[in-house]
């Protein structure tokens, strides 16, 4: 299997730890998104990371990792139950007016509403919810220097102790 990667990318980093959650091995394949090669437009039309390729390449993050879950179903992401799982894939299709937009608009100064997106973030309850949110709460803490919420900030100390994402705080560390 091979990863189409970028380490500054959160939606590279939710793959990154989704695969670690399922203990998969993978060869990563480092994409530099100033200067995309063109073959990656071969496995993805928009040029876009993260790719997963284990013989069908998949792009986009979430679909990735529904994926991720159905080929590979040992340490599932997703709960058992149909409506757990209906409302775990909807707080992620819902991820860009629960907290996408705005994290963005911080980042490049715009009007936000980032601090009250944090606050009401649906995280807690799935690990594919979880492991959807945190790249962008660990980079708005470690990168943008934004105070989280105690309640997200509790939430995430306990997804830490998950080496997966213990791992992913470190990536985003070293980005400096």
């Amino acid at each position: 299997m091979k990863l189409y990667d970028a380490a500054r990318c959160p939606f590279c980093a939710r793959v990154r730890i989704a695969l670690a959650e399922k203990g998969l091995d993978y060869e990563t394949v480092e994409i530099d998104l100033r200067n995309r090669p063109d073959w990656i437009y071969e496995l993805n039309p928009t040029g876009k990371v993260p790719v997963v390729d284990d013989g069908f390449a998949p792009p986009e993050s979430a679909v990735i990792m529904e994926y991720l879950d159905d080929r590979y179903p040992e340490q599932p992401l997703l709960p058992d139950d149909p409506k757990s799982r209906a409302v775990a894939r909807k707080w992620v299709f819902r991820f860009d007016d629960l907290l996408g937009d705005d994290y963005y608009a911080y980042r490049s100064g715009g009007e936000n509403a980032l601090a009250e997106r944090l606050e009401s973030l649906p995280v807690g309850d799935s690990l594919f919810v979880d492991v959807a949110y945190a790249p962008w709460v660990i980079r708005a803490k470690e990168m943008l220097g934004v105070t989280l919420p105690a309640r997200l900030d509790a939430w995430l100390e306990r997804l830490a102790a998950r080496p997966s994402v213990a791992a992913e705080i470190e990536v985003v560390r070293s980005l400096g």
